[in-house]
């Protein structure tokens, strides 16, 4: 017994000198329990329609004051107006706004005189769970519409929805593959980044690095560098084999794989600048392997991989703002999905390639040239 007591005496107080690793291990089940306990099934709220009011009749206003008061009270969505049908689906295309409801010229006059009055709602259904939830909310408005209408005695007609899709159908498996491909470039940079820096400095590898004229800013950019290799390969070999399993449609269009290798690229950069500044002052190997999931759980799940973040509390919200996760699989959503332009992408890319910057600066400012 003295014996198997030293062992473990000798166990315990080696995991005693590593507080963060105590830290993490007993608060990792109530991160994840916090996160996934908000990160599916919430209720949408405050979508972004597009409003193109065409008829300009009394119909058609009091259409839009039932809107303004879903939009103050249950607030699942709110009016965004256009003056022209053209420049709000361009809008749509570009994904600063969830869908566009069109009244069409006549509306109020089909409805005074019992018409069949239609109005339409363009979605962008390569979010099932957005486009699922306008449907359902704008069928249910015209609904509430109808029923007052009938009071006074010329409105008699309860308009019609046109449901219109701007994309083919998207399945589940093709809305999860951005965010697939962006935890395997996390996944290949975390361990091959982060980790093997970790265990270099425990192999005493890293000291090699220290004796050389090597300056610290050529040092991180190397490490990055190298990891960010690594990652474009996990991301370009997973979003090829993916769009094929998940049946993406023109996957491997030219210019859609230019802009997909373009977003994995700066993706890869991204990660492991962030990975590398987390670990460059860390020397307890084991650290680095529970930080993993933690950042798995406080990154991947709100950036919107699995689940819109309109659902999600608004401290989620303010997470998925800071997290490069977001931008990573709003811009990979964006090439794979609906094969936009620059237009609906170039703000990711600023901000991946600002935070890779900040980032690497920042390691290399605490990157220590001694032991």
């Amino acid at each position: 017994m003295e014996r198997m007591w030293a062992i473990i005496e000798r166990d315990l107080r080696r995991f005693r000198r590593s507080p963060m690793l105590i830290v993490v291990s007993l608060f990792m089940p109530l991160v994840q329990l916090v996160v996934l306990g908000h990160a599916f099934g919430g209720q949408l709220k405050n979508l972004k329609v597009g409003l193109v009011d065409q008829d300009h009749g009394v119909p058609a206003l009091q259409l839009q004051e039932l809107g303004n008061a879903i939009a103050a009270n249950a607030r699942t969505f709110e009016w965004v107006p256009f003056n022209d049908p053209g420049s709000a689906l361009s809008a749509l295309r570009n994904g600063h706004v969830n869908g566009v409801l069109t009244i069409p010229p006549g509306f109020s006059r089909r409805t005074l005189v019992g018409d069949e009055p239609r109005v339409a709602l363009v979605e962008d259904n390569t979010d099932g769970f957005v486009s699922a939830t306008l449907s359902a909310s704008f069928a249910s408005m015209l609904r509430a519409y109808g029923v007052r209408s009938r009071d006074p005695p010329r409105m008699m007609s309860q308009p019609t929805l046109d449901v219109v899709e701007l994309y083919p159908y998207v399945p589940y498996i093709q809305y999860l593959l951005p965010g697939i491909t962006v935890m395997s470039i996390f996944m290949m940079v975390m361990i091959g980044g982060g980790i093997i820096f970790i265990d270099d400095k425990g192999r005493g590898l890293h000291e090699g690095y220290l004796v050389t004229p090597v300056t610290r800013l050529e040092l991180i950019a190397g490490f990055n560098l190298s990891g960010a290799i690594k990652g474009m390969l996990a991301g370009i070999m997973l979003i090829t084999l993916g769009s094929a399993i998940a049946g993406v449609p023109h996957a491997f269009a030219a210019t859609k794989l230019l802009k997909l290798l373009l977003v994995i690229a700066i993706s890869s950069v991204t990660l492991v600048s962030m990975m590398f500044l987390l670990m460059v002052r860390v020397t307890d190997p084991l650290l680095p392997r529970a930080l993993f999931g933690v950042l798995n759980t406080l990154l991947w799940f709100p950036s919107g991989a699995v689940y819109p973040q309109q659902a999600f509390p608004g401290w989620m919200r303010a997470i998925a703002v800071a997290d490069p996760f977001t931008y990573s699989v709003h811009a990979l959503k964006a090439v794979l999905l609906k094969n936009a332009g620059f237009g609906a992408i170039g703000f990711d890319l600023v901000f991946m390639t600002v935070f890779s910057v900040v980032t690497m600066g920042a390691a290399t400012l605490l990157f220590k040239r001694e032991l």
